[in-house]
């Protein structure tokens, strides 16, 4: 009944991106996500293919077991998303627009990275016990994220954490070794979800959407320190002003 669904509602928050392509065709994705706990909540597909088994070059850090999953989540939550642009090249020019609860972005790109921050949406909220890490920046999607401002926002993200931590009385890091360590997880993830979309895709899109965000995961553990330094100038102004916080 209407109160049921507005109760769904309520509970789902929903990202839209609707892709138009050079060839005038046009695409619209909704990310459909539990406002709680932002786990993806798209309907699987009936049928999954192939690729999308767990057996089917399973990540070497992948904890689950084929006889409880039989399928990878990380893989199903992609299925949609192949199928949209299985075709396209990556070079090719396209305009997306997205859409948030709080706002409406569009943008002219190419395909490999309007696909690629589709893509980091949908892995992030996919359900990968390794991509837990990054729900919370789903919540506050920013879509055709800059390098610079993703090395903001997930560091952010993961000293926020770390804070939440030691309210809890757990172990906590402000050393940032754990975010390190989540981006080489991440690396080892990717690498093989490569592998499965090498039997997916016709043309390069969804499998170079996915290189340009391991090239960033690859990267962030050798560099995070010198990023980092490249942003500080943003709280020079706090850290030379004050050496309390202020009363």
């Amino acid at each position: 009944d209407r109160q049921t669904y507005c109760r769904s509602m309520a509970d789902t928050q929903r990202i839209t991106y609707r892709l138009s392509f050079a060839d005038g065709a046009r695409h619209e994705m909704a990310v459909e996500l539990d406002a709680r706990t932002l786990a993806l909540r798209n309907r699987p597909p009936v049928e999954p293919p192939e690729w999308t088994e767990l057996g089917c070059e399973q990540c070497s850090n992948c904890p689950l077991k084929e006889d409880q999953h039989p399928y990878c989540p990380l893989a199903l939550s992609l299925v949609d998303l192949v199928k949209l642009c299985k075709d396209v090249a990556s070079y090719e020019e396209m305009e997306v627009e997205v859409e948030t609860p709080e706002r409406t972005t569009r943008a002219s790109t190419t395909v490999q990275r309007g696909v690629a921050s589709l893509m980091g949406l949908v892995i992030a909220t996919s359900g990968c016990p390794h991509t837990t890490f990054f729900r919370p920046m789903a919540r506050f999607h920013l879509p055709l994220a800059s390098e610079e401002e993703t090395i903001y926002r997930a560091t952010s993200t993961y000293l926020l954490a770390q804070y939440f931590r030691r309210r809890r009385g757990a172990i906590f890091d402000f050393d940032l070794q754990g975010l390190v360590d989540a981006y080489q997880r991440i690396h080892v993830v990717n690498t093989h979800v490569a592998k499965r979309l090498w039997q997916a895709v016709t043309k390069d899109s969804s499998l170079n959407a996915l290189i340009l965000l391991d090239l960033f995961s690859k990267a962030m553990p050798d560099t995070i320190e010198d990023s980092l330094e490249e942003i500080r100038y943003l709280f020079e102004p706090f850290l030379e002003s004050q050496t309390t916080l202020p009363g």
